[in-house]
């Protein structure tokens, strides 16, 4: 370990959560033999015992719950329901997988290049070390899911959390220890991404990254560099189309739901909304008064619907988008302003309309609690309009149909 030190802070007010050593490159080489080492044994054993690791890690996620909570929502500052969500959700997952590989992975009999006479048999082989690069959003509930799909396919794995949540990692390495997973096929490096990312693309024989678009572009092109494999899931300006037989109130549930779950800050979450003419204002007083009784607020109790932003980062990105926005014509039918008085970098959910092209907001990714919504004429401008972005991570429409 390097003597740079990482210090990680509460968004809620900004107190110090932790202090942890920063890895460097030379810990990135020394995880990768350690994870070589370990992967051989590991891929020898059968998937159903590899399964049962993580049927057990399911169950450790959920009896540990109330710690993992506390610890998601110390270091994103996101809701208590929104940490609740993740926690079950990374629960699901693993459980799913566990149950799912023993037959997705068993070998699997084709047809041979010569029928009768050749037979062939499909075999499925683990790539070696996988390398996962994880965002602070969902701090926990995705490395947990990428990494139990890397481990069940027995391959091992290193991890680099967010330098913001890097807690949540450690506590899964904790958790998977508990839960029987041999030494040294998941380890945690924290640390700066800029340090350590090219160090691991270097060493890994495979990476998975979820984070920004600009990120990932880098990271592809130094892993086709090497010809090793690599996914990604980026950025997202995620449109939502209300047609004219929508189910109103169902849609406007759907789209605070898809807005503000997670205080905004998801790659699939809904920015843009195109609303058919003829439905506009009953929608857009439902969805306004719906935002207005959304509650704000810190703190690991029930009593909010929407949490802090993770940084000062965020909250100026934000800030920037919506000022922009009001400054060229935009009008603010819900939130539009920091809140200081609940915590540094709190904004209330908003919901804009008369957005258009020469403001930031109408196409690059706010990442947080707004809204722009858009009037059209009719479902056919609807889609042409959702279509025009070069985003196509995620889109939601409503209709009866």
């Amino acid at each position: 370990m390097s003597s740079e030190q990482l210090i990680v802070r509460r968004p809620f007010d900004g107190s110090q959560y932790g202090v942890l050593d920063a890895a460097e490159p030379a810990d990135v080489v020394a995880a990768a033999a350690r994870g070589r080492a370990a992967q051989q044994a590991w891929a020898a054993t059968p998937v159903r015992e590899r399964a049962q690791v993580f049927t057990r890690l399911a169950e450790r996620i959920l009896a540990h719950r109330e710690r993992v909570l506390d610890t998601i929502q110390d270091e994103t500052g996101k809701s208590r329901l929104s940490a609740f969500e993740e926690v079950l959700d990374a629960a699901r997952a693993v459980r799913v997988f566990a149950r799912q590989a023993p037959g997705l992975l068993r070998p699997t009999r084709r047809g041979g290049a010569i029928p009768v006479l050749t037979k062939t048999v499909e075999h499925h082989v683990p790539v070696g070390l996988v390398g996962i690069i994880n965002p602070w959003n969902y701090p926990f509930n995705l490395p947990a899911s990428d990494a139990a799909q890397a481990l069940l396919a027995g391959n091992a794995v290193i991890l680099k959390p967010d330098s913001q949540t890097p807690h949540c990692g450690l506590l899964l390495a904790e958790l998977l220890a508990e839960a029987g997973l041999p030494d040294g096929l998941f380890q945690v490096l924290v640390g700066a991404g800029s340090v350590l990312g090219p160090a691991m693309v270097e060493q890994i024989d495979f990476l998975m990254f979820t984070g920004s678009t600009a990120t990932g572009k880098v990271l592809a092109h130094a892993c086709a560099e090497r010809l090793i494999g690599f996914s990604a899931e980026l950025g997202g300006k995620n449109p939502l189309l209300v047609l004219a037989d929508a189910d109103l109130p169902a849609a406007v549930a759907g789209t605070v739901r898809g807005a503000f779950a997670n205080t905004g800050q998801v790659c699939v979450g809904i920015e843009r909304v195109y609303v058919v003419a003829e439905v506009w204002d009953a929608f857009v007083a439902g969805l306004v008064a719906a935002v207005g009784e959304l509650r704000i607020g810190a703190g690991h109790d029930w009593n909010t619907d929407v949490g802090s932003l993770a940084s000062a980062k965020q909250l100026a990105t934000i800030s920037a988008h919506v000022d922009d926005a009001v400054a060229k014509g935009a009008a603010v039918l819900a939130g539009g302003r920091a809140r200081p008085d609940l915590g540094p970098y709190f904004y209330e959910p908003t919901v804009l309309t008369d957005v258009t092209e020469e403001m930031a907001l109408c196409r690059e990714e706010t990442f947080g609690p707004v809204l722009s919504l858009y009037r059209v004429a009719d479902e056919a401008e609807a889609i042409a309009r959702a279509n025009d972005s070069v985003y196509g991570l995620n889109a939601s429409v409503w209709s009866a149909h």
